[in-house]
């Protein structure tokens, strides 16, 4: 989850980076995908590597779009939310899967 939340918050300052001519701005979006990888890694340890990947992406695309939205006021239309909707529902069914182990 913290993996998904770093990587999703770079990505919104990524944006702001200007073509990375920003320093500091920069230097915050490298450290969140840092973070995010280290985030990552330790989530694999203890499951499979297949399922982290899709948590974790799956998590990013959601906060990535709401973020974006409350941020830089970003429109989307009803079908987007509703792709978004479906997104977190195969996150939570892979939360709840038997299947794995956390």
């Amino acid at each position: 989850m913290l993996g998904g939340i770093a990587e999703a918050m770079s990505h919104v300052v990524l944006k702001a980076t200007d073509d990375f001519t920003k320093p500091g701005v920069s230097a915050l979006v490298l450290s969140g995908h840092l973070a995010a990888f280290m985030f990552l890694g330790q989530a694999m340890k203890g499951m499979p590597i297949g399922i982290v990947h899709a948590l974790w992406a799956g998590l990013a695309i959601i906060t990535v779009t709401l973020l974006s939205t409350v941020i830089y006021r970003q429109h989307l239309d009803l079908t987007i939310w509703l792709g978004m909707a479906l997104v977190a529902i195969g996150i939570a069914m892979i939360n709840i899967s038997q299947g794995h182990s956390h």
